[in-house]
């Protein structure tokens, strides 16, 4: 059986019951950085198991046909990342469709995701949502990702690099306009920090300025009560 576990963010003892049995019970696991993984399992008391396998994104399809050979022989497999849900802007979906291809079972353990901790955070609608992944890296089509969804009313929650936060909101401002929102960073760790405001207000709290860590940005829909007139 595989087992797809959500592991944590920041803080690792947002780690539930049921995936750290999943991880004991483990006689593979796949994972993005095993020095990551390991510090997991030091945190834990949870002795190494009998084999790690290193699932990347460079990697995935070569790994998840191995992951698959070890499913055949009868192995319990763990796949995780280095946070979060495998498969949610990290690899796994590759090795999920490869598996519902060939109707083979697999289990999905849930824990931490920054994904409903940045919206519950962000004091903006809960009702309706979408999550659209990381931005494109060029001004162009990151302005055309934000305005797919221009016109709609839900709220949109991306992930971005700590280095591109002024651009990412300069982006969803050209193609959304002044909406309410949210830069959540360093979620469940230490120096958690969450800014809230109109994106001209995060532009010039965030311009110039060094970010650490992991960012989770949430813009509100399409709502005169979110939006107020550029003033440019």
């Amino acid at each position: 059986m595989l087992r797809l576990v959500a592991t944590p963010i920041g803080n690792l003892d947002d780690l539930p019951p049921r995936a750290l049995r999943a991880l004991q019970e483990a006689d593979v696991i796949a994972c993005e950085d095993t020095r990551r993984t390991r510090q997991l399992l030091a945190h834990f008391e949870v002795p190494s198991p009998d084999r790690f396998l290193s699932y990347r994104e460079q990697t995935e399809v070569r790994a998840g046909e191995q992951v698959i050979a070890l499913l055949e022989e009868g192995r319990n497999v763990v796949l995780c990342t280095d946070g979060g849900y495998p498969g949610i802007s990290d690899p796994g979906f590759r090795l999920t469709e490869a598996l519902a291809e060939r109707g083979m079972d697999f289990e999905v353990i849930p824990g931490a995701s920054a994904v409903p901790m940045a919206l519950l955070l962000s004091g903006l609608p809960t009702s309706s949502y979408v999550f659209k992944g990381f931005p494109p890296r060029k001004p162009g089509p990151r302005a055309r990702f934000f305005g797919d969804d221009g016109d709609r009313p839900h709220t949109m929650i991306v992930f971005e690099s700590p280095f591109r936060v002024t651009k990412c909101l300069q982006s969803a401002r050209e193609a959304l306009g002044d909406r309410k929102a949210a830069v959540c960073c360093e979620l469940t760790k230490k120096f958690e920090r969450v800014s809230r405001g109109y994106l001209s207000e995060l532009i010039a709290e965030f311009d110039g300025k060094k970010v650490k860590g992991e960012v989770t940005i949430v813009v509100a829909g399409n709502h005169p009560k979110f939006t107020r007139p550029d003033s440019d």
